[in-house]
């Protein structure tokens, strides 16, 4: 169970730190009493199978949540990016009777229809230290295949679904990804990740614990705290997404050798640019090392690791799932040919909560996952991403995968980013249409980006119109939602000549 690994560390590494944040340093001695004292408050406060955990990263995240493991309930993170209707819907299908805060969350919680305890309202120091006088209670005896955590997808393709993960699921990952990215005893973490999403929650919590190591938590992301902590704390793993090293980027008094004394840069979330992959490498002198992984596959599939990476791909699958590439008639592709990524092993989720239809559209009988991702090996063995066959397009009888096109377009000096979906096309069935974000100072036309375009890509894939705006809308985790950006084309008639 989750729980033993953190009684392990607090046997073998009790005085050793397990996390740092701008409110405490806790040893794990600490971390395992504070989860001590939520366990006594759960076990109190609750009749719900599940408790809601509304938390930045931090000490106190941690213990709520393995203070809830050790009560017997699962764990449900909540996103604090999300609105209250939406943070409502989520406790209604969760079930939950009691969500653990902050009172920085305060004008989130007022209206949710669930009990909200905030962390700085409970007696924590004193029951702390009676935590120190009385036996510790029994961990409980719970299936590895139980649900454990309860994690909410961002749904940028419909309603945000509860991913069902158990102990198992979460523990096989976190012991395939110590052992692919050579994780070292005295390595030290330094968290930017926001603890709802899988990749915070694995990298930054389950992944330190289970190996014993100190984190450094950010509660909220800046340049600025990032940099002081490096200075500070000497962190040597750092797990964030493309575009928070964008930002690390922009901020301009950062030493050039800022990041050397790291071990591991892992970029994961959405896909690396190159533009961004090549900056940090020339600015700083090191690698990014780009992931990949689903909510329901807790999370990672494949990585490149500092003994074997290749740019461009998302590295090599784990070593304890099985994975293949499946063509649109079923068969499995061979090397060098696109077909949608399928896993099968240890980490594939439970299912999604309460939707019975929905997990089996995705899990086959034999326990293949389909992804909906759409890659391909290289004869080494690397996997590489193609695209995504929910966003996949027909033009003219031809498939073409939006992420080709984004990725050329931001290879002109003017684009900062941009996103491609597929539009309605009377003749073509569909083509594309492109939305791009410039430089700050740069300018781009159309006509320009579009003649740029096919200078690389086959006519079919050129965008019809390629749009300059301000922002592109996203979801709560920060990734661009392509579903929105159809709407409004659709909306403004944004279509085709």
């Amino acid at each position: 169970m989750i729980v033993d690994a953190l009684l392990k560390q607090d046997r073998d590494n009790a005085g050793k730190p397990a996390v740092i944040d701008p409110v405490a340093t806790l040893t794990y001695r600490n971390l395992t009493g504070l989860a001590v004292v939520m366990h006594d408050f759960v076990r109190r406060e609750s009749d719900a199978r599940g408790v809601g955990l509304l938390l930045p990263s931090g000490g106190a995240f941690v213990g709520a949540m393995f203070g809830t493991l050790w009560a017997g309930r699962f764990a449900v993170p909540l996103n604090f990016l999300l609105s209250p209707p939406e943070l409502a819907d989520i406790a209604r299908d969760a079930g939950i009777d009691l969500i653990l805060s902050t009172h920085h969350f305060d004008k989130t919680t007022e209206t949710l229809p669930v009990r909200t305890v905030c962390i700085e309202d409970l007696p924590i120091k004193r029951r702390l230290l009676l935590t120190r006088l009385r036996p510790r209670p029994k961990v409980p005896t719970i299936d590895p295949e139980a649900l454990a955590v309860l994690l909410y997808t961002s749904g940028t393709s419909g309603a945000p679904k509860g991913v069902e993960l158990s102990s198992r699921n979460l523990l096989s990952n976190c012991d395939a990804v110590i052992d692919a990215a050579d994780l070292r005893a005295d390595d030290r973490f330094l968290c930017v990740l926001p603890p709802f999403h899988v990749f915070g929650l694995t990298a930054n919590v389950l992944i330190p614990v289970v190996r014993g190591l100190a984190v450094h938590a950010i509660p909220r992301f800046s340049p600025p705290a990032v940099f002081r902590a490096i200075n500070s704390f000497k962190p040597t793993v750092l797990m964030a997404i493309p575009s928070m090293y964008g930002a690390l980027l922009r901020h301009k008094s950062a030493a050039s050798d800022s990041f050397t004394g790291f071990h591991l840069l892992v970029s994961g979330g959405e896909p690396l640019p190159d533009r961004i992959a090549e900056a940090f490498r020339d600015r700083f002198g090191v690698h990014l090392l780009e992931g990949y992984g689903l909510t329901e596959t807790s999370p990672v599939i494949s990585l490149n690791a500092p003994r074997a990476h290749r740019r461009g791909s998302v590295g090599k699958p784990l070593t304890n799932l099985a994975i293949r590439l499946v063509g649109e008639d079923g068969r499995e592709m061979p090397v060098g040919s696109d077909g949608e990524i399928k896993i099968r092993g240890p980490g594939v989720m439970r299912g999604y909560h309460h939707r019975p239809q929905d997990t089996e559209a995705v899990i086959d009988a034999d326990g293949w996952f389909a992804t909906g991702d759409i890659g391909r090996f290289d004869d080494d063995g690397f996997l590489f991403i193609t695209g995504r066959k929910k966003e996949m397009m027909i033009v003219g009888g031809e498939n073409v995968f939006p992420r080709e096109i984004e990725s050329v377009l931001e290879q002109h000096a003017a684009v900062e980013e941009a996103a491609v979906v597929g539009v309605p096309d009377d003749s073509r069935g569909e083509v594309p249409l492109a939305f791009v974000i410039l430089k700050p100072d740069c300018h781009a036309t159309d006509p320009e980006l579009r003649s740029f375009a096919r200078e690389q890509l086959a006519g079919y894939k050129v965008p019809r119109r390629v749009r300059v705006v301000d922002e592109l809308p996203r979801n709560p985790t920060g990734k661009v939602a392509k579903r929105r950006l159809r709407e409004i084309a659709l909306t403004e008639n944004d279509v085709a000549e």
